[in-house]
């Protein structure tokens, strides 16, 4: 049985769908489409200007998926400007998610969403915001009386707590630590694809605050000291303020 595809999160829908030569008939046959994902590619990266990296966090897809995305989407324009055809925004498997609530919207359908395991699961949504259920701590080891490891992008990993049932579970961060640069980018990335509604750690820098907050990841900073158990209950207490900015000018 195939797998299904992944929906790509798009900003929203362009403003304009249907592109036509001058001086062409609308009547004579030569039309290309382009996906709305793979316009939401060409905006990200030759607009935006972003990375692989940055704008695949942004999409909810991985790099390689990006890639693929982004070079169909550029051969359907090509053909179109070279071939003098009509070009047709139209179709695709995508989300609109909305920048600042997470709310997202399909035909039919209004969701409030999450990522979990490399894919998006989504709950209805209300008219409260939405409860957080599960968060990670950067730690320098798998359990709670480890240290908060007050680095993110390098931390060594991340404690995950359901705060529904203090259920944990560890997730390595070595890959980030051996990057000359980017850590921070891989480490949203992980963190991203896990499920968790909030970030606890010590410092942030401003790239990986940026694709965290993409994300509609809350990040609490300033933790450092403490061991994950103690910052855990800080949190539940209402003790953490979620930040507005990064805290740290590197790309830790």
């Amino acid at each position: 049985m195939a797998r299904p595809r992944k929906c790509r999160r798009i900003r929203n829908n362009p403003r304009v769908t249907y592109f036509k030569p001058q001086g062409i008939s609308v009547r004579k046959p030569g039309e290309v489409c382009l996906t709305h994902e793979g316009h939401e590619a060409i905006r990200l990266a030759d607009l935006q200007g972003m990375n692989q990296e940055e704008a695949a966090l942004l999409m909810g897809v991985s790099r390689h998926t990006f890639g693929r995305v982004l070079a169909e989407a550029r051969r359907v324009v090509a053909e179109a400007l070279i071939e003098g055809l009509t070009l047709r925004i139209q179709g695709g498997d995508y989300i609109i998610a909305g920048c600042c609530n997470g709310v997202v919207e399909r035909p039919g359908c209004r969701w409030k969403g999450a990522f979990s395991k490399d894919q998006l699961k989504w709950k209805r949504a209300t008219s409260e915001e939405m409860t957080m259920s599960k968060i990670a701590i950067t730690s320098e080891g798998p359990t709670l009386d480890d240290k908060v490891d007050p680095r993110f992008g390098r931390a060594a990993g991340f404690v995950v707590v359901d705060l529904e049932t203090m259920e944990t579970r560890y997730i390595d961060n070595g890959q980030s630590q051996v990057l000359a640069q980017g850590a921070g980018i891989q480490a949203a990335q992980l963190i991203a694809r896990s499920g968790v509604d909030c970030l606890l750690t010590g410092y942030v820098g401003p790239k990986a605050f940026q694709a965290l907050t993409a994300a509609g990841i809350k990040i609490g900073q300033n933790l450092e000291g403490l061991t994950v158990r103690q910052a855990v209950e800080r949190f539940q207490r209402g003790e953490v303020e979620m930040a507005e900015q990064a805290n740290r000018e590197g790309g830790r």
